[in-house]
């Protein structure tokens, strides 16, 4: 595991704890040698991460979407990739990490988050897929998928790739001793 997608809010949340927790794993990230591949942007929880591993002198990959580059691109970046297309953003993140954490955000992170899990049902790669459930954000979330298990809509294999804990360090070691 060499580099960390994290999905994550362009908003910092209603909860000082949210930018707190993306801090605290953008550091996590640079002590372990890991680097990050994010969103792109400095806004919200995007931004908060992407300075924190920058301020420790980690490595930052970002991609943006192109009609989000005057707006919201972050300028100090180890490397940013401008994409065509929200999908063209998603593939490349995923042909660039080893594994993904998601942080607490809205409809955006979700999308993103659903695909790469489905990806991973699908066999379309083999990287461990991960919530930081920060606050208890997304406890309903994973109520929900224990129960699409108990419903037989999700198979209990695919569900137990999704490894959840709230400490960033107790997941980032979740993440290196996974295996499918």
């Amino acid at each position: 595991m060499k580099r960390v997608c994290v999905f994550c809010g362009s908003s910092t949340g209603a909860r000082p704890e949210y930018v707190q927790a993306a801090r605290k794993l953008g550091r996590a990230l640079v002590s372990r040698n890991l680097g990050l591949i994010y969103g792109g942007s400095t806004v919200g929880i995007m931004g908060e991460i992407a300075n924190a591993v920058l301020e420790t002198g980690g490595e930052v990959v970002g991609v943006i979407y192109r009609r989000w580059v005057e707006q919201e691109a972050h300028p100090g970046l180890s490397e940013l990739h401008i994409v065509d297309s929200l999908h063209k953003r998603k593939q490349m993140m995923v042909e660039l990490a080893d594994s993904f954490i998601v942080l607490p955000g809205g409809i955006g992170t979700l999308d993103e988050f659903f695909e790469v899990l489905s990806w991973a049902q699908i066999g379309m790669h083999r990287k461990p897929c991960a919530l930081l459930n920060t606050c208890q954000y997304y406890n309903k979330l994973i109520d929900f998928l224990d129960h699409a298990v108990s419903e037989r809509f999700i198979r209990a294999h695919y569900r137990s790739m999704l490894l959840v804990d709230e400490n960033p360090e107790a997941l980032l070691d979740k993440l290196s001793k996974f295996r499918e």
